[in-house]
């Protein structure tokens, strides 16, 4: 059991027993590094994680909400949006990685963490070269996906101006689920048809759920 006087001293735990074995409120704690003349940091900590009501939501509060919560300054606001933004990162890449995509799931493995929580539907488009690596990423819309939202003139723009050679579309559902929608199927099939007039071809569709995905091409669907 804890004493009292341990457990108001996150940083000592880190060293002793390691990062894995601090709780999530201790953890933010040492980000926040200090209380208020009337609250212990740890105390801060948890007022932080109250407002959320969960530790993955931490990535959706604003400057303006963690300044409006008593004990968080500026600049530790400030300090928790660069943390959390790392921690995005972390699970995400970027184009120095050379990333070469050759199945569905190295797209899941690359777009998984960051996509599968978000709360709106979310339409990115993947830009390959020749040796399908990636050489750009587009969010191309937020909203909910249809056929109409879904124009192949904005998947193609970009395609065309990094003169990509192939095509991965991806979004998310919001709801968990990765089943493709009749809507979900039809704009891939449009965007395919595009593909081919362009000379550019549309490799798959993924549908990313929470913690699952779905590849359209590779159930067949089209």
């Amino acid at each position: 059991m804890l004493t009292m006087i341990e457990h108001d001293k996150p940083r000592e735990r880190l060293m002793t027993y390691g990062p894995e074995q601090l709780t999530n409120q201790e953890l933010l704690a040492i980000v926040i590094n200090t209380g208020t003349k009337d609250e212990s940091v740890l105390e801060v900590a948890n007022k932080v994680l109250n407002q959320v009501g969960n530790v993955r939501e931490l990535r959706y509060l604003t400057l303006q909400e963690l300044r409006e919560i008593r004990g968080i300054g500026e600049k530790k606001a400030v300090t928790m949006l660069a943390m959390i933004e790392l921690a995005v990162r972390m699970h995400t890449h970027s184009l120095e990685d050379k990333i070469r995509i050759k199945t569905p799931q190295c797209v899941a493995d690359l777009l998984m963490e960051r996509m599968r929580y978000y709360t709106q539907e979310h339409f990115i488009g993947l830009y390959l070269n020749t040796k399908n690596i990636i050489i750009h990423e587009q969010l191309i819309f937020k909203g909910s996906l249809n056929a109409s939202i879904v124009h192949p003139r904005e998947v193609f723009r970009e395609a065309v101006k990094r003169s990509a050679a192939n095509i991965i579309v991806v979004h998310n559902h919001p709801s968990g689920d990765p089943t493709p929608s009749v809507e979900d199927i039809e704009a891939t099939k449009r965007l395919m048809n595009c593909g081919t007039m362009f000379g550019i071809e549309v490799l798959d569709h993924l549908i990313i759920g929470d913690g699952t995905f779905v590849s359209i091409k590779e159930k067949g669907l089209l």
